[in-house]
C-alpha cells in the first residue's frame, strides 16, 4: 500500500492529499529515509512524522488491502518510543 493511502487509512493523517503534501515537504521518513507519497509500505517499516514541535514514530503492524473502519484503524500501527 502507498504511504499516503496508509497514513489516511490508519488515521495518522486525516486526508490523503494532506498526507501526500506532508511527504512531498520531506517531513515523513520510512526506516530513516525521506519518503515520497508513492513509497510502498510493508509490515515492520518504521514511519516517522515530523510535526512543527514534535516527532512521532510508528511501526507498521498490518498493511490492509482496502479501507478500514475507525475502530480497527488503531490496530494497523504501534507507537514507537
Amino acid at each position: 500500500m502507498r504511504l499516503d493511502k496508509y497514513l489516511k487509512v490508519s488515521r495518522l493523517i486525516k486526508r490523503r492529499t494532506v498526507a501526500a503534501a506532508v511527504s512531498d515537504m520531506g517531513r515523513v521518513f520510512v526506516n530513516g529515509n525521506p519518503a515520497k507519497p508513492a513509497k510502498q509500505l510493508k509490515v515492520g517499516d518504521i514511519i516517522e512524522i515530523e510535526y512543527s514541535n514534535r516527532t512521532e514514530k510508528y511501526e507498521v503492524l498490518i498493511v490492509p488491502t482496502g479501507n478500514v473502519s475507525v475502530q480497527d484503524s488503531g490496530a494497523l500501527y504501534k507507537a514507537v518510543e
